[in-house]
């Protein structure tokens, strides 16, 4: 084999060998969130309770059939999410109402990684209760329900209009978690 030949050879094996590419995909990722700044406005109304909610919110009267009177759903239109607020009257049937709230946390534990329950106890505005933060690829990851023990009962669960997905979902369900923290701590009653 000639100098010549064997250079033609080297350049059609490069030329072959080089034009075949691999292909590694990138992993997937997810996309960055912009977060508003916290700020809040009262929801004050005929309503038996009142509270402060994000400015990037909306509440909405629940029209839903199964709806009581006082339901509401605080909207998140940017962030496709809402909290379901239930009211009901306490008529010396608050322990079937704080077992319900219970059960309908704990049902999200089949999904769930974990189940942190913190308590909330503010003797001045006669509000007191648990928030719920469910781990994990559960369907809704913030549940709480606040009382005053004697004639008030409310109930609010955070859910997205997505799959669940705990990692794409973690940052948005900590902003939020914020936001429902101030909303149990601005929580006054009107009865």
């Amino acid at each position: 084999m000639s100098f010549r030949n064997f250079i033609k050879f080297l350049i059609v094996i490069m030329v072959v060998t080089g034009c075949q590419r691999t292909y590694t995909p990138k992993p997937e990722g997810y996309l960055r969130i912009d977060f508003p700044e916290k700020e809040y406005r009262l929801f004050d109304s005929a309503y038996p309770y009142t509270f402060e909610y994000p400015v990037y919110a909306s509440v909405i009267p629940d029209t839903d059939k199964y709806s009581e009177p006082y339901w509401v759903n605080i909207d998140f239109p940017d962030f496709d999410g809402k909290i379901h607020v239930s009211y009901k009257k306490v008529r010396n049937n608050l322990d079937r109402f704080t077992e319900d709230s219970r059960t309908l946390a704990y049902k999200h534990t089949i999904k769930a990684d974990a189940l942190k329950e913190t308590l909330y106890n503010n003797d001045t505005s006669n509000v007191y209760g648990i928030l719920y933060e469910i781990k994990g690829n559960a369907a809704s990851s913030l549940q709480f329900f606040v009382t005053d023990s004697t004639r008030n009962f409310l109930r609010g669960s955070l859910y997205f209009n997505v799959e669940p997905n705990k990692d794409s979902l973690a940052p948005v369900i900590t902003f939020f978690r914020d936001d429902i923290v101030h909303l149990i701590e601005t929580i006054r009653w009107n009865n």
